[in-house]
């Protein structure tokens, strides 16, 4: 068979040489020695999930703490699965959690020398490789229909033996240079196949960079490297576009790993270097005491839209995958309460390999942590813009309300161990909802030693002692008496001592004025509360639960 003249036949167009790419168009990169450079490579399909925030930032902390480079490409070759506004969605929500990129597709365009970042427009260079491949006897056209495959694969499967092309199976393998032009005369489509060298016996090791060495089975199937419409498999182009973009980690998910003998096959047979291979485990979660994958059907907290429709801040995100990525980050941050997480040394060496656990609940006690540390001014815009976005119809409370919305933020937070109420931005208005008369509600119910003609007779004598003036202790020491006069303990540990003695304690009394107030039995300190509200609104709301 002479290859090079059927190579010649199937590319007539292909002029130009892998050389040419990797000397002219895409060198080597200038770069420090260690620089790492890395991809998020994800599909148009219109969801984007945890699982590519997850593998993103470890390429983005990958690239950052060695100086290298963090690109965008979108792998959109199948034009099946695109959906209308997918890359749209992709970039916005990766910026949302603040993952910036120095090459590859931005909502401007692309940024960078080693594009297209977008591998629809990268169909000559794929094809420049698949002609070389047929140049050397390692790439061959397909003519068989779907039908004859799925006899094929039927076959094999009455003779209970591996399905797929290969071997005795590969009909087309070994056709002659006039059957190959016969078959193209008469306009019969194909696909190319790649040839492959391994046996289904063999096995070669391969180091991971997170699970270590690696002992797989060859690959020994001749896939498919290029579709009839001459637009590669994935399989390929991923290859292709590592090697000239020159990634040296592909992050991806463990759910890849089958696959690894082909791409390894393919960079040994183009005498690439391979990338490093970093391959994270499945995200996981306890559904019923059970350890189970995420679901992008079963779970919406999978989706990174969940997070933002609620108002999660990226900083406390980050935070938490940072726990779930590296075994020693949480015993960093005690040691080191104040610092950046761009300071946390990040390893793949200190990655799991048997499940990231996801725990909403963990995330929400982080955030909780992050936030407390973040001034009142960012909380408030960032609160704002998600209102704008999510909930247009709080924008203007929001707007109007400025200063009281800060104050009511900052209640608690300055003191020796301060409040860390807040958690998300849905969470964050619904705590401070109270504020605006037209979501002001009572939601929790008075002590059960109370009863609602003992709640008028607390509240009467509250709004007759009011005075918007008093400080903190004059005005707790009011409660203390109307406590006393009502037959309450001045004190809960006098109340403890002698049961029998009260109706309860100051703290009942407390509760039933905090829910006139606030509308709800735990709250931040309702005096401070008081003076953000203004006398006008605190008498209002005392007045309206007496009238009832």
């Amino acid at each position: 068979m002479d290859y090079k003249k059927l190579a010649d036949m199937l590319f007539p167009n292909i002029t130009k040489t892998i050389s040419h790419y990797e000397e002219t168009q895409f060198p080597k990169r200038n770069l420090e020695e260690g620089a790492m450079v890395t991809r998020l490579a994800p599909s148009p399909t219109g969801f984007i999930h945890l699982g590519n925030l997850y593998g993103a930032f470890v390429d983005e902390r990958l690239a950052r703490q060695t100086n290298g480079i963090f690109m965008l490409r979108i792998e959109d070759t199948d034009d099946k699965r695109k959906v209308e506004g997918a890359i749209e969605t992709i970039i916005s929500s990766l910026e949302y959690f603040d993952l910036k990129f120095d090459e590859g597709v931005t909502l401007d365009g692309e940024l960078g020398n080693y594009g297209p970042y977008y591998q629809s427009n990268r169909v000559e260079i794929y094809q420049t490789v698949a002609k070389y491949l047929v140049e050397q006897g390692r790439a061959y056209p397909c003519f068989c229909t779907e039908e004859e495959l799925a006899e094929l694969r039927k076959k094999q499967e009455e003779e209970k033996i591996t399905p797929g092309y290969y071997g005795k199976w590969a009909r087309d393998r070994n056709l002659s240079f006039e059957e190959i032009k016969k078959r193209l005369d008469n306009n019969e489509s194909y696909v190319l196949r790649f040839k492959s060298m391994g046996s289904e016996d063999n096995k070669f090791e391969i180091e991971d960079a997170i699970r270590g060495t690696l002992s797989m089975p060859e690959n020994f199937q001749d896939i498919v490297i290029l579709k009839t419409n001459g637009i590669p498999t994935y399989h390929f182009a991923h290859v292709v576009d590592d090697h000239l973009m020159r990634v040296t980690h592909v992050v991806r998910g463990e759910e890849w790993l089958s696959t690894l003998p082909i791409h390894y096959e393919l960079f040994k047979t183009l005498n690439w270097e391979l990338p490093v291979y970093c391959h994270t485990a499945h995200m996981m979660k306890i559904d019923n005491g059970v350890k189970r994958k995420l679901s992008k059907r079963k779970d919406p907290e999978m989706g990174l839209g969940y997070y933002m429709e609620l108002g999660y801040f990226p900083q406390a995100v980050r935070e938490y995958l940072l726990t779930i990525l590296n075994s020693n980050f949480e015993e960093w941050r005690i040691a080191n309460p104040d610092s950046s997480i761009d300071d946390f040394n990040f390893s793949l060496s200190k990655m799991s390999t048997s499940g990231a656990l996801f725990d909403l609940d963990k995330l929400n006690d982080i955030s909780k942590e992050v936030l407390v540390k973040i001034p009142v001014e960012e909380i408030y815009d960032f609160l704002l813009n998600w209102a704008k976005k999510y909930r247009t119809e709080i924008e203007s409370y929001l707007i109007n309300d400025k200063e009281a919305v800060l104050k009511l933020l900052s209640i608690g937070r300055d003191a020796k161990k301060p409040r860390k109420d807040l958690i998300y931005c849905e969470q964050i208005f619904d705590f401070i909802s109270y504020y605006f008369d037209e979501y002001f509600k009572i939601v929790d119910k008075n002590p059960d030693n109370i009863n609602d003609e003992e709640v008028k007779v607390i509240l009467k004598g509250y709004l007759e002692t009011y005075n918007h003036n008093d400080d903190q202790s004059q005005w707790f020491e009011k409660i203390r008496e109307i406590a006393e006069q009502n037959g309450y303990a001045a004190r809960p540990k006098d109340y403890k001592k002698n049961p029998e003695m009260y109706k309860g304690h100051v703290g009942d009394v407390s509760t039933v004025i905090r829910l006139a107030v606030v509308g709800r039995a735990s709250s931040p300190d309702v005096w401070e509360i008081q003076q953000i509200l203004g006398e006008d609104k605190v008498r209002e709301r005392i007045k309206s639960v007496l009238s009832n």
